[in-house]
């Protein structure tokens, strides 16, 4: 099984002095659901890009089973955030999902039945993406992220545009992919009881203010006053 284990991450914007991460470890392992939570600007799509090695840390290491990240291959995928894609693009739902295997080894038609089957979209293999709801681009979307061969998945902000109902039945996929063994991060800026439906939670603003089961994690953010407001724990 594979586990990323992210050791003392440091980052500033190149040619910048601001510090955007300090002392950021992270660990992920198999079969869990993990939220990262944070006001905006507290980091969170800066450490998804570091720990998909989109980005490379200024301090610090990320290791995949005890190897390098930069060595281990195509191990860990990145879902971005929605609204960071033009949705008008004239193509169809399995168009877009096939595209999650270019510069990775070629896909069967089962691969991408099955990536649309995992994620309850395969009747709508042929629409075209701006005839679909948010909550089903957002599907799509993942369906993409699961066409790579990786064993983790780090998610952007994939809740923002959902309403609840929506947004439960995501996190209801999120929670099958984990219990396949399957590892994920997911980031988001709300905190609510939502984040009971994790088995562990991330707060980051900068550096690591808590980290734990979401009931340990609610108990330091109030004992620290919410941040001053940063995160809302009620």
């Amino acid at each position: 099984m594979t586990s990323l284990i992210a050791e003392k991450l440091a980052y500033s914007y190149p040619g910048q002095s601001r510090v955007v991460l300090d002392q950021v470890s992270v660990e992920l392992t198999p079969g869990t659901l993990t939220a990262l939570v944070g006001p905006n600007g507290a980091g969170k799509s800066t450490l998804l890009s570091l720990l998909n090695g989109f980005s490379k840390p200024d301090k610090g290491q990320i290791s995949i089973n005890g190897v390098p990240l930069i060595k281990s291959g195509y191990q860990v995928a990145l879902m971005p955030q929605r609204g960071k894609l033009n949705w008008d693009f004239p193509i169809t739902v399995e168009g877009l999902v096939a595209l999650g295997r270019v510069n990775h080894p070629r896909s069967t038609c089962c691969e991408l039945e099955a990536a649309l089957q995992r994620v309850g979209i395969s009747a709508l293999a042929k629409r075209r993406l701006d005839s679909l709801s948010g909550g089903q681009q957002q599907r799509a979307l993942l369906a993409k992220t699961l066409m790579t061969p990786a064993k983790i998945f780090l998610l952007d902000e994939p809740c923002s545009a959902l309403d609840p109902p929506a947004r439960e039945e995501f996190l209801l996929i999120m929670r099958q992919m984990a219990n396949a063994g399957f590892s994920l991060l997911i980031s988001s800026h709300d905190w609510g009881t939502s984040l009971n439906a994790y088995d562990k939670v991330i707060a980051l603003d900068k550096t690591i203010l808590a980290s734990g089961s979401p009931e340990i994690v609610k108990e330091k953010l109030d004992s620290i006053n919410c941040m001053h407001g940063s995160y809302c724990c009620g």
